[in-house]
């Protein structure tokens, strides 16, 4: 029996709007608080606070994003949101004073709350049901490898030129982005007349998704350690003088998960989540014990390889669950709620392990991470993994 066709033209679309589309996040995620530090003569707190207001906006976005774009069309806020990303991000190239810098990132990321939520429940809508863990993998894979090539890019840039250039490129990328979206045929939602009233009341389940807050609430633990990467792998890399090799490390980061991707998708939709998801756990787990221990540039390379498989597939594996955990009327809000907090822990985590580092330093901090790691997968198997177990051997 062959199998439903995943790569249809729209899925293609759908997976280069969310490639571009995290391109000029990461490009602009990589450089920014260096060029209000510099541009502004500012401290690292209001530099920070240039990329932290992006990530606000967007989690402020998606609360509202869950219930609006089923009520006004997928495909029309993704274009409306798209536009929307594209004027701001070329409206950079006029940013003169500081605070209106700080009111285009809000905009922006306002507007990247909306299309990467929109994205997630067209594209959910375009996966095979028999293919969803295949398909959300591909998809998320997408943004495993913009956060490769976006601060690439934007060190590149910034090394040869200004970061008006880098705003020149990001818009750019940000209309090819708008312009090939054009193109996509989404499928359409039917919503009762029923379900259209319930969702104009103002109740917490018009906002988040209630069957995919379990496996979200789990993603948001993990989330929780692997925000340490972001926030403090160039600091650590330099305590323990691997400079040089910390610069690959998303680019190894984003081969393992390329590599490993075909595997972990199939694996999920054949043996179930918890064959895949306990395992990549502990892939996780041992990468992060890899980067606290690690002597030399090779154990540092294979944390990121490790880190790369568990985290990059465990995040798709779990927002695969959410969005078949929650009904088809209701897949962009289990894509928001998923995305909520998802964002809530890379978002709070490097304040809260920040405050550790000053106790523990970079290498205790990694290892109790990779601790960490393995509660995260009691935590799973308290919200999911036991519920998943007994559907497996009741189907058996």
């Amino acid at each position: 029996m062959s199998k439903t066709n995943l790569w249809t033209k729209d899925f293609i679309i759908i997976f280069l709007t969310n490639f571009f589309t995290h391109i000029v996040f990461y490009l602009l995620m990589s450089t920014v608080a260096l060029y209000v530090a510099t541009e502004y003569q500012t401290g690292q707190g209001l530099a920070g606070l240039a990329v932290g207001i992006f990530v606000i906006a967007a989690l402020l976005a998606r609360f509202a994003a869950g219930i609006y774009i089923d009520r006004i069309g997928r495909k029309k806020v993704l274009i409306i949101s798209l536009l929307a990303f594209v004027i701001t991000m070329f409206l950079h190239l006029g940013a003169n004073s500081l605070a209106f810098l700080m009111l285009l990132r809000f905009a922006q990321g306002a507007a990247f709350g909306f299309i990467t939520t929109a994205a997630g429940a067209i594209a959910a809508e375009l996966i095979p049901d028999e293919r969803r863990g295949e398909g959300i993998g591909y998809y998320s894979t997408a943004m495993n490898v913009a956060m490769a090539i976006g601060p690439f890019l934007g060190i590149v840039i910034s090394t040869y030129a200004t970061f008006q250039m880098i705003v020149l490129v990001g818009g750019i990328v940000a209309f090819i982005d708008l312009i090939i979206t054009l193109f996509i045929k989404v499928p359409k939602i039917q919503i009762s007349p029923e379900q259209l009233k319930g969702m104009k009341r103002f109740k917490v389940s018009n906002f988040i998704e209630p069957k995919s807050v379990p496996i979200s609430i789990g993603i948001f633990t993990v989330a929780l350690g692997y925000s340490s990467l972001l926030s403090f792998l160039s600091t650590y890399a330099k305590d323990i003088q691997m400079e040089n090799v910390a610069s690959f490390f998303f680019v190894v980061y984003a081969i393992a998960v390329i590599l490993s991707r075909p595997f972990t998708g199939k694996w999920f939709d054949r043996y179930g989540e918890n064959a895949v998801n306990y395992p990549l756990l502990i892939c996780l787990a041992l990468g992060f014990l890899c980067l606290s221990t690690a002597p030399n540039g090779i154990l540092f390379l294979l944390a990121a390889a490790l880190i790369g498989i568990g985290f990059g597939n465990v995040q798709s594996n779990y927002q695969a669950i959410a969005i078949q955990q929650a009904p088809s009327n209701r897949k962009a809000l289990a894509t928001s709620t998923y995305f909520i907090f998802l964002d809530l822990g890379t978002g709070s985590g490097p304040y809260l392990l920040g405050i550790l580092v000053g106790f523990m330093g970079f290498r205790y901090l990694y290892g109790a991470i990779a601790i960490w790691i393995v509660v995260c997968m009691g935590i799973y198997y308290v919200l999911h993994g036991k519920k998943a177990n007994i559907k497996q051997k009741s189907a058996a």
